[in-house]
């Protein structure tokens, strides 16, 4: 609980006896870690705080309120609103002069220094394993070094950042590091730093965890999405999910599935094609993660501004049966979810030996389209194309998701025109702050 939130909203709203309701909640949700009095010492003190902290006006302590919340629009759910606030995002940063940064929707960015391009990545735990911190671990470790593979570089170094609510147990910070240095020691890529914190320190009570796993490569060539060709051929390996599919598998209450996404295939089957040297023959590499091939198909498409036809019994026959005997069951588009996949855009002529040197390290992989001279994705199904295209936000994928739905809110434009207003707020704020340290 945002012990801070609760207080602000009340007293913004005007209400009183704030302090008494939220000493109320604070002992409630710490149960004997407390007493009645400590609880009541507790809420005095948070709501001074918060008084004192609106007292705070003016351009560098207010941002502009677009009146849409994060839930509502998408954000982070891997969908239409999250790339649409993720364009934005890239609009504030501005040109970097980096050879990938955040506008080109890639992976991970890259700059140059000397003869060597230098990856950076960053990837964030997923949201419901805050209470299986191994698993959060493992697969937020795994999503980072994939990240850097599908640069075309080899992972050098990985650190993490751990934020524990203020009930958590200290345990879930050890378990968390033990499932990050497990994938990272089993591929020979040191856990070198990282940051161990609080979620807001004391003003949010709770034992949720929150953090993520950031990873560095080098190499001297690299595979960004914009660098496929007309004619180019897609590849696809075997897919079993991660924190996404783990996810699902938890709580649907099928925790048997959790065991088939435990597995490095995605991070070895990439290593193979570095170390074989097929690598610098690809065209681009990506993993099917944000809002399942539907989301990274119509970002391909747009980073390179070619079409592309996926077959879809061809992908399907590539995830893995239990992962996708469970999403049937469950009524879950496989198309529109995490699969963890490796995607391999390549010439023609390099097909043969992908599949020779994946046969060699035991992965599966297979042919599911081809790049064309066309705009956008489609889906060959039955021998007939449609259209592919990502929903607002990915498949349902959890019974909370499913009450949220997947569909654009109604007022979607009217929200889209707000959240524009505040990109150019912070923008223009940025700006003046810039002017300002100049002089």
């Amino acid at each position: 609980m945002d012990l801070e939130g609760y207080a602000r909203r009340a007293i913004e709203r005007g209400e009183k006896d704030v302090a008494k309701r939220l000493a109320e909640r604070i002992l409630e949700i710490k149960g004997e870690k407390t007493t009645r009095e400590g609880a009541r010492r507790l809420a005095e003190a948070v709501v001074l705080e918060v008084k004192n902290a609106l007292k705070a006006r003016g351009e560098l302590f207010e941002y502009h309120r677009s009146g849409v919340s994060m839930g509502e629009f998408g954000v982070g759910s891997r969908g239409r609103g999250d790339f649409y606030v993720h364009r934005l995002l890239s609009e504030v940063i501005g040109s970097t002069g980096a050879v990938v940064d955040a506008t080109h929707m890639d992976d991970s960015g890259v700059v140059r220094y000397g003869d060597l391009y230098i990856s950076l990545t960053v990837d964030g735990i997923h949201s419901r394993l805050s209470e299986f911190p191994y698993l959060a671990g493992f697969h937020v470790a795994r999503a980072a070094l994939r990240d850097i593979y599908v640069m075309g570089a080899r992972p050098i170094a990985a650190f993490s950042d751990i934020h524990v609510a203020d009930d958590g147990d200290v345990s879930k910070v050890f378990d968390h590091v033990a499932g990050i240095s497990t994938v990272c020691e089993l591929m020979n890529v040191p856990l070198i730093t990282g940051s161990t914190l609080r979620i807001g320190g004391d003003m949010v009570i709770g034992e949720r965890m929150t953090g993520g796993v950031g990873a560095v490569g080098v190499s001297t060539g690299i595979t960004p999405r914009r660098a496929a060709r007309p004619g180019d051929v897609l590849m696809m390996t075997e897919g079993a999910g991660g924190g996404t599919i783990t996810t699902a598998a938890i709580y649907n209450g099928m925790p048997q599935v959790v065991e088939e996404t435990l597995n490095l295939t995605f991070l070895r089957a990439a290593d193979a094609l570095l170390q074989s040297g097929l690598a610098d023959r690809v065209h681009a590499m990506t993993d099917i993660t944000n809002g399942g091939i539907r989301g990274d198909a119509e970002e391909i498409c747009a980073a390179c501004g070619l079409g592309m036809v996926l077959d879809e019994q061809r992908i399907r026959e590539l995830v893995s049966p239990p992962v996708l005997e469970m999403l049937e069951k469950l009524g879950i588009d496989y198309l529109g979810v995490s699969l963890d996949a490796l995607l391999l855009i390549v010439p023609g002529e390099l097909v043969s030996s992908i599949e020779e040197l994946m046969d060699d390290v035991g992965v599966r992989v297979g042919v599911i389209g081809s790049v064309d001279d066309g705009s956008g994705p489609r889906l060959l199904v039955d021998d007939r194309e449609q259209e592919l295209t990502p929903r607002f936000r990915e498949s349902a994928y959890t019974p909370v998701k499913r009450m949220v739905g997947e569909g654009a809110p109604q007022n979607v434009e009217e929200m889209r025109r707000r959240v524009d207003e505040a990109a150019r707020a912070a923008l223009s704020k940025k700006r003046a702050v810039m002017e300002r340290l100049r002089g």
